[in-house]
């Protein structure tokens, strides 16, 4: 009898040797700089080199782990290279895989940022992100329909998402407090009418083998992996003492007001806040940073977007994007110290921003591997879901309006950009062409008007 879960009759049969940390380094070093797209191409990059390839990990594994993460707030893609670290090689070992999964992406925005800040207004850059912000636009408006046909199954969803649309763009209501009204909506809704607040993890079930895997289907959890609450309370220690420790220190050095200490205090708050990935907290990001602290404007925020989009690593990167415009622009350093400033600020907010998710899979890692349970979403958590897709959608207008009118309603309408976001759109909603591809052809293109055309 023929194996019906084999993808082809050549399936290895023979487990590969184990593999060693200096190893797993060089691919995780690899990940990091190929992780373009989003995180589900940053997904679908570690399946192919971890699960297909490589046979480090079984399928089940994997969308096991996988299924965790998605349950996370924080970045997805990263969490995931954090617990297949960890799994493979104990808390150095995620440590490493979680750190790289983002440093190469650090290094290349504040550079990207730098340039951005620096020569902004040179014709040639302007004429890029003159395309580049419809195609962003776009994006924004793409990402709320997949995440809302996703995720609004029934009306009781549809109605959560249209709440918290009107709640933010009508009555400027703060993003956390959207997210714990729909909290309570979930919890009650769960008990009243479980099967409105029941969603899969959207990402099915292993149907394929690519042959045994280091760590099968059936491999006894490492014992680093099972549960002790010992094991639990010393990872949160150690994560509170790595939260406090600097934050005392910027509060010490420079005031609980200044601009460092504020960076790290506020996106600390974000960390937690981002159920539903990036598109999520993009908008209290943007209350925060725009219309609270002002550290940047909304057109910056915009151009701050493109650029993470075309970053390897999280999106969510793009608050590294933030820190240094905030504190380049601030000369938080003094005026012969502009890019030191933002360095700074990039790699704080950076660091504030990913240690929960470390926190998370270091600490929860063990209780997921210990029991094996067939985790799903919530009640609160998908109703957190549905108000996420209004608040994306509230974003997606916010841009919509920066772009089109650039001066404001008294302003003209910009024409040619509702051209560009109208393509950029169907490129991605009906040939459904990656961001980076749509983001790459329309800077080009914005870059032909201005320079050629003279638009």
């Amino acid at each position: 009898m023929s194996n019906t879960n084999a993808v082809a009759d050549d399936v290895p049969l023979t487990k590969p040797a184990d593999v060693g940390f200096w190893e797993a380094f060089r691919v995780w070093l690899k990940l990091g700089c190929m992780g373009f797209g989003g995180p589900a191409a940053q997904i679908a990059l570690m399946h192919r080199e971890l699960v297909e390839q490589r046979r480090w990990i079984s399928e089940q594994r994997f969308l096991h782990a996988l299924n965790y993460c998605m349950l996370l707030p924080g970045p997805e893609g990263q969490q995931l290279a954090t617990y297949m670290g960890w799994l493979m090689h104990r808390t150095w070992g995620g440590i490493v895989a979680g750190t790289l999964f983002v440093l190469p992406g650090l290094c290349f925005l504040i550079g990207l940022s730098w340039l951005y800040i620096a020569y902004g207004d040179v014709p040639l850059v302007a004429g890029l992100f003159y395309g580049i912000k419809p195609a962003v636009t776009a994006v924004v408006l793409h990402a709320v329909h997949r995440i809302g046909s996703r995720t609004l199954k029934n009306n009781v969803l549809w109605a959560i998402a249209a709440a918290a649309f009107v709640a933010v763009f009508a009555f400027k209501v703060p993003f956390p407090a959207i997210v714990a009204a729909a909290i309570v909506i979930g919890y009650i809704g769960g008990r009243i009418a479980p099967d409105k607040f029941v969603l899969g993890s959207g990402h099915g079930s292993a149907k394929q083998s690519y042959g045994p895997a280091v760590i099968d289907d059936d491999t006894p959890t490492p014992a680093h992996a099972l549960f002790r609450w010992s094991g639990f309370a010393r990872v949160l220690l150690f994560g509170a003492v790595l939260w406090a420790v600097p934050m005392a220190l910027l509060n010490m050095v420079y005031g609980w007001d200044h601009t460092f200490t504020q960076m790290g205090w506020f996106f600390t708050k974000a960390a937690l806040l981002t159920f539903g990935g990036a598109y999520a907290v993009l908008p209290y990001i943007y209350q925060g940073a725009i219309g609270n602290y002002g550290w940047l404007t909304p057109t910056q925020m915009i151009d701050g977007l493109a650029l993470g989009e075309a970053n390897p690593g999280p999106l969510i990167m793009v608050v590294a994007f933030v820190g240094f415009v905030g504190a380049y622009v601030k000369a938080l350093f003094g005026p012969d110290m502009l890019f030191a400033a933002g360095a700074m600020a990039a790699v704080l907010v950076t660091w504030f921003t990913f240690l929960p998710s470390f926190i998370f899979i270091l600490a929860g890692g063990p209780f997921v591997e210990t029991t094996h349970g067939n985790l799903k979403f919530t009640g609160p958590l998908t109703a957190i879901t549905a108000a996420v897709v209004g608040v994306i959608l509230n974003l997606a207008v916010f841009f919509a309006y920066h772009v089109l009118w650039p001066e404001g309603f008294a302003g003209s309408f910009d024409w040619v950009a509702a051209l560009l976001t109208l393509a950029a759109a169907v490129a991605l909603l009906r040939y459904k062409r990656n961001v980076m591809q749509v983001i790459a052809a329309s800077a080009v293109i914005g870059l032909l008007l201005k320079t050629v055309v003279n638009v």
